[in-house]
């Protein structure tokens, strides 16, 4: 639930659009919803600023679908991550409106209301920076969840050290960030080597590409945690979603003060993903 839609069920009650059971019977249900497999965390929205995000890779579609319905019913706007295309299909064939990033292996709802792009109302810029095109179904994983978690994305994908012109040349472009994600597997070396080029946080993902030695990923993550270059957070191997979002949150808190904590929040609603 979104504060729109808390503000919207007290007008009614106050203008005598619902009666005094009805607020009753929705505000009971608000912290949570238990679905016997799952208890979905409506309040997720109005404590962090996004409602609960679900974890799809080991749900079969009907719980997917039974969570998203009930988080539908209060107005919010439903990311699944790690979705495989056949179960896509079969979500997607029982809820219209739900569109399938097929490289990301992302879903995503978004409310009517939310549908004229007005939530990307977010002033700063955050861009997401991968190594190869091997890395790109991570780095789309973060940049679907910044956006849809209403900011502004620039990608800039196969700039790795291997060739490191390919970043130089877009140098310029890179100083309009107000948050990094960078995504690399292998050794691991593209975030050190931004967090040298720009001021604002940079958020390392560690990916699985690699060869023998690389370990799926462990090499990158090591040698991320072990940069000389300051600046830097790092999340876990493949973990675009926790990058997208960390970057989300720098950048809807960039300009408050540290104690406005709903000033932070996007006007849908910051999130764990559901287990």
């Amino acid at each position: 639930m979104s504060l729109q839609r808390l503000r919207q069920i007290l007008e009614d009650y106050r203008l005598g659009g619902i009666d005094q059971e009805t607020v009753l019977d929705l505000l009971t249900k608000l912290p949570y919803e238990d679905l016997e497999f799952a208890r979905v965390d409506h309040h997720r929205g109005l404590r962090r600023g996004f409602p609960e995000v679900i974890f799809g890779e080991t749900k079969p579609a009907g719980q997917i679908v039974e969570i998203m319905r009930a988080m539908q019913a209060w107005q919010s706007d439903i990311l699944v991550t790690r979705v495989e295309p056949a179960k896509a299909d079969d979500v997607a064939s029982l809820l219209p409106g739900v569109i399938y990033h097929r490289v990301a292996r992302v879903l995503v709802w978004t409310h009517p209301d939310n549908r004229d792009g007005s939530r990307s109302a977010q002033d700063g810029i955050i861009q997401v920076i991968c190594a190869g095109s091997s890395d790109i179904p991570v780095a789309e994983e973060a940049a679907i969840t910044a956006e849809v978690m209403g900011n502004r994305v620039e990608r800039f994908y196969d700039v790795g050290v291997a060739g490191l012109h390919r970043l130089l040349s877009v140098w310029d472009r890179l100083q309009n960030g107000s948050a990094y994600v960078v995504v690399a597997g292998m050794e691991g070396a593209l975030p050190s080597v931004v967090a040298g080029l720009v001021a604002r946080p940079v958020i390392a993902v560690p990916t699985s590409v690699g060869y023998g030695a690389s370990f799926g990923g462990l090499a990158a993550l090591l040698g991320m945690l072990t940069s000389c270059s300051p600046g830097i957070a790092v999340v876990n191997i493949d973990n675009g979603f926790g990058a997208g979002y960390m970057a989300s949150l720098i950048n809807q808190c960039r300009d408050k003060p540290s104690g406005n904590r709903r000033g932070c929040h996007s006007s849908g609603g910051g999130t764990r993903e559901e287990g």
